[in-house]
């Protein structure tokens, strides 16, 4: 929007279409009135409904989890007069809502996100050519997801949002298990996208299992940071509003 913010004097070359003709007919003096734009963020929420998203150990799975972060960030956005859209993925593009700043908006928003249940196996990199696709113009981009996908295809979909001047923002939403290996004696452990199942004695692992973590996590931070990419890593034992807090601030 556009907003009178006050007047200067005429000089030679300005815009006629600005001047004042009701000043000058008290003053007889020539006044240009000067105006301040105020600029509305577009976002887009991209969040991930994949199978892998299903799982959890607390109170809220990753899911439920990342849906609650969009809903948040989407009821703070729509209340500073922001426009805010949603995209739900899986293998592919799942629901889209364009962007909108009305405060109904909100119902669509966290209908489409409920109706969303995690299904299949994420092809990061189509997905993320489907999600330029539905960005036109230039907004921010915030991805809400466990990054269980091939890194080498996520950074590639990464740098096609890059090339649209988009600013990307991603929460990488980890169980709190998936980060510690807690687990203790016999397990069996079941694949979420795949059929592969391991029966394993876990404590045998665990050493192993911790380093691979760390350097997963190094790989998608550093390659974040590399791209310009603003990351966030998030526990589903943190609490959410300490979280957001943090990262915002």
């Amino acid at each position: 929007s556009v907003e009178f913010k006050q007047h200067r004097d005429y000089t030679a070359g300005d815009d006629i279409r600005h001047l004042d003709w009701k000043v000058w007919s008290k003053t007889d003096k020539f006044y240009i009135k000067q105006y301040e734009a105020e600029t509305n963020l577009r976002c887009q929420l991209v969040v991930d409904v994949s199978n892998s998203m299903h799982y959890g150990s607390g109170a809220m799975n990753k899911y439920n989890y990342a849906c609650t972060v969009a809903a948040c960030l989407a009821y703070m956005l729509v209340h500073q007069q922001d426009a805010v859209g949603l995209i739900t993925f899986d293998e592919d593009v799942r629901q889209v809502i364009p962007s909108r700043s009305a405060h109904n908006h909100l119902e669509a928003l966290v209908k489409a996100m409920d109706v969303s249940r995690p299904r299949d196996k994420t092809d990061i990199e189509k997905i993320m050519r489907r999600v330029a696709e539905n960005i036109p113009t230039r907004s921010m981009v915030i991805m809400i997801t466990d990054i269980f996908v091939d890194r080498e295809a996520f950074f590639r979909g990464m740098e096609m949002l890059r090339h649209g001047r988009h600013d990307i923002l991603v929460f990488h939403i980890m169980d709190h298990e998936e980060l510690t290996f807690p687990f203790s004696g016999t397990t069996r452990f079941e694949d979420l996208e795949g059929p592969d199942v391991i029966t394993c004695d876990p404590r045998a692992l665990r050493k192993g299992y911790i380093e691979v973590v760390e350097e997963y996590l190094t790989e998608v931070r550093r390659g974040c940071a590399r791209k310009g990419i603003d990351y966030q890593m998030i526990s589903t034992k943190d609490y959410m509003d300490a979280a957001l807090s943090k990262f915002l601030h």
